[in-house]
């Protein structure tokens, strides 16, 4: 199957190709500045100029308000920068929390944690059905850079144990997440993924936003991407 072919509804994933330009790229590299390298999966806020690209008018934001409507907003920020240097494997899970702004004890939600500072939390898998992840690629990657490997369909599964996790996306159809700096991968945010290790001597920069368009019950709240908001 051909990457133009897949949609969020059948299979959990769709590509927009070309959503930023050189230009675009350069400068979103010059704000992230120091977060670069700093550490696998370093979660983020930002200053106005990138919440606006991120907003749903924005040239990010504005896929996830296509596929959400125009309620979506950023609900979390997350940089990915994988290279020799700083190498790693993910294997296969479901992403299974949400980043608030403080913990209010809430029937259904939990367990909590706290990553970067951040307060996590397991929502119910109504709440991440609601959402999608977008993967804005800020280099090439191809096979031998470590793109993401989705499980096609396997956003439909609900909430997946995690000693099930490899088993049930072994039943899908795998598929790998190549794109060209500037593209943007899409996914239903249950859909069960991995990556292996980079065999490149390239980086691969990615910067994971987490959408939604839902209000969070009993007074929790979403804790978003604006340094602001803190």
């Amino acid at each position: 199957m051909q990457a133009d072919d897949l949609n969020i509804p059948a299979h959990g994933a769709a590509l927009f190709r070309a959503v930023l330009s050189e230009r675009d790229i350069a400068d979103l590299l010059n704000r992230l500045g120091d977060e670069l390298q700093s550490r696998p999966g370093r979660r983020l806020l930002f200053d106005t100029p990138t919440t606006d690209l991120l907003a749903a008018t924005g040239k990010i934001g504005s896929l996830a308000a296509g596929l959400l409507g125009p309620g979506a907003r950023p609900v979390r920020a997350v940089l990915f920068d994988k290279s020799q240097a700083m190498n790693w494997i993910v294997a296969w899970h479901q992403d299974r929390t949400i980043a608030v702004r403080e913990r209010r004890d809430t029937p259904d939600f939990g367990p909590w944690s706290v990553k970067d500072g951040i307060v996590h939390v397991a929502p119910p898998i109504s709440v991440l059905d609601q959402m999608v992840t977008l993967r804005v690629h800020l280099d090439p990657c191809a096979d031998d850079n470590a793109p993401l490997i989705v499980a096609l369909g396997s956003h439909r599964l609900g909430k997946v144990a995690a000693d099930n996790v490899e088993a049930l996306a072994n039943q899908n159809s795998i598929y790998a997440c190549h794109a060209d700096a500037g593209d943007v991968w899409a996914y239903a945010t249950p859909i069960l993924h991995s990556s292996a290790k980079s065999l490149s001597d390239r980086r691969r920069r990615v910067l994971q936003l987490d959408y939604s368009a839902q209000e969070l019950p009993n007074g929790l709240e979403w804790l978003g991407v604006a340094r602001t908001d803190t």
